[in-house]
């Protein structure tokens, strides 16, 4: 896979002002942004940052929900060689401080017009507007703040992206110029995007996924990108079955809605007539899940893995090999995987180990936490992902849960996707989450938390019986209106409670 002829990510906007400046980049609530004019917005944002006295090497933090204006601002400080750190505005006023003093962001700006969250939380830091962008509120400057070292090329950090904490406190991970195009440019080729294309963008900006692959990837290629401040279903399959998108790609939690919304095929005419591929990532795609999307809407539902520390994508399955099972694909064209054991030593073909990862979409490490960083990158260039995964024979990797959360039971290894899988399985149940808490004999019980439309633990409980073995089968089921999650949607098992 050749590597992108770009230094900036920046350079995708400008490319694309370049050679087709009428395309449309940009769709924000029926209004569409050509690739001349979203330049233009960024010039303009470039100016504004000059006037908030953001330097090169500064961090920017965007307390936002997806909009024209967030994109605008983000290729502004990756322009000026600042570091963007982008924020979702539903997240509470302390993750917001945390995020703010970890980062020492010069400054912390308030985009209000699609978010009232972000304008909330713009009062109570005492924002005010800026004079030629007044949908946009700054914080006072943080004169504290001191530059980081500017790099020569891509090396550079482009974005600073703090982690959703599904098993603990974020980490700020520092993603590069050049790790966000590689895979910008690799998602763009392997997914064969064409300027024609509408691809849906409700995924988080703040979120690796959102950022990389549904918005650099889908500019690279010199198409447009849908935006929603946030995923609504209704709206999404309103817009699909109209024939307004190509491209959908989610979180399994969101094809799990819309197929709730799509209904079992009552409706006239196709769900999505213009849809040319879906994919699901950024979290364990279910089987069921899989099998009843693709049945609705006449598509495969393609599978994919990354993490935030590798920008995000390390494997994907390819469109002219879509799969029957849920195998997250095949690592892709410049991406190396190792499966290890505990001692970093490479296991059987087909055995489960930790997952480690080598190419050049790494992070360059976690912000101010070195330890953390010389823990996660490993000697050779490798990243030890800290999930759980076999590789099949035939290279397809498939991944069995985090290495923190693998339960010890009756002396046994259970992987909770595992269970999380059968439990899925049930029609009444929606989603589920299993963890592991300590016994008093010293083992670990299975802990599920289930997401459920009328239904008792004992009816699970006896559809779980002919399905797991009797040490995998949960110690307890726990009901939940809704189960903890992050806005990209991924189920934050830290959050779970406790009692």
């Amino acid at each position: 896979m050749p590597s992108s002829p770009f230094l900036r990510i920046s350079d995708i906007l400008h490319h694309g002002a370049l050679h087709h400046p009428d395309a449309p980049a940009l769709v924000e609530d029926g209004r569409v942004w050509s690739y001349a004019q979203l330049a233009r917005e960024t010039d303009c944002c470039c100016a504004l940052l000059g006037e908030l006295d953001v330097r090169a090497g500064d961090r920017v933090m965007l307390v936002a929900e997806n909009s024209v204006a967030q994109v605008a601002l983000l290729f502004a400080t990756a322009a000026i060689d600042a570091w963007s750190v982008c924020v979702n505005a539903r997240l509470s006023e302390g993750e917001l401080a945390t995020i703010a003093a970890h980062s020492g962001a010069r400054r912390v700006l308030y985009l209000v017009d699609t978010s009232p969250d972000a304008a909330r939380h713009a009062a109570h830091a005492g924002a005010l507007a800026c004079a030629a962008r007044p949908g946009i509120l700054a914080a006072p400057r943080n004169d504290a703040c001191t530059p980081e070292p500017v790099d020569a090329g891509a090396a550079q950090v482009a974005a600073l992206v703090y982690t959703t904490g599904t098993t603990g406190q974020p980490k700020g991970v520092m993603l590069s110029h050049a790790s966000l195009l590689f895979v910008a440019a690799t998602s763009s080729r392997l997914r064969g995007l064409i300027p024609a294309d509408r691809a849906y963008g409700g995924l988080p900006i703040s979120h690796v996924y959102g950022l990389t692959s549904v918005l650099l990837g889908t500019l690279y290629a010199g198409a447009c990108v849908v935006l929603a401040a946030r995923f609504d279903g209704a709206r999404l399959l309103a817009a699909m079955r109209a024939g307004e998108l190509t491209i959908v790609q989610g979180v399994p939690a969101m094809y799990a809605r819309l197929l709730a919304l799509a209904g079992n095929g009552d409706h006239t005419g196709p769900v999505a007539p213009a849809l040319r591929f879906c994919y699901a990532g950024g979290a364990p795609l279910d089987p069921a899940l899989k099998r009843a999307v693709e049945a609705r809407f006449g598509l495969p539902l393609h599978n994919g893995y990354g993490l935030t520390e590798s920008a995000p994508t390390v494997s994907q399955t390819r469109l002219d090999a879509p799969r029957a099972d849920t195998s997250v694909g095949m690592p892709i064209p410049g991406v190396t995987v190792r499966v290890v054991n505990k001692d970093g030593v490479d296991v059987a073909p087909g055995e489960p180990g930790e997952l480690w990862v080598q190419g050049p979409n790494l992070m360059r490490g976690y912000y101010r936490d070195e330890a953390a960083t010389n823990a996660t990158l490993r000697p050779g260039g490798w990243l030890a992902t800290g999930d759980l995964a076999r590789q099949a024979p035939d290279g397809a990797l498939f991944l069995l849960g985090r290495t923190k959360e693998l339960i010890i039971r009756s002396g046994f290894n259970v992987y909770p996707v595992e269970v999380e899988t059968a439990l899925n399985a049930h029609p009444a149940v929606v989603q589920s989450a299993v963890i592991g808490r300590p016994a008093p004999d010293g083992e670990e019980d299975v802990i599920a938390f289930v997401e459920a439309r009328g239904v008792t633990d004992a009816v699970l409980f006896d559809w779980l019986r002919p399905r797991l073995a009797p040490y995998k089968r949960p110690t307890r089921i726990v009901f939940m209106d809704a189960l903890p999650a992050a806005p990209s949607g991924k189920i934050l098992k830290s959050r779970l409670p406790h009692g």
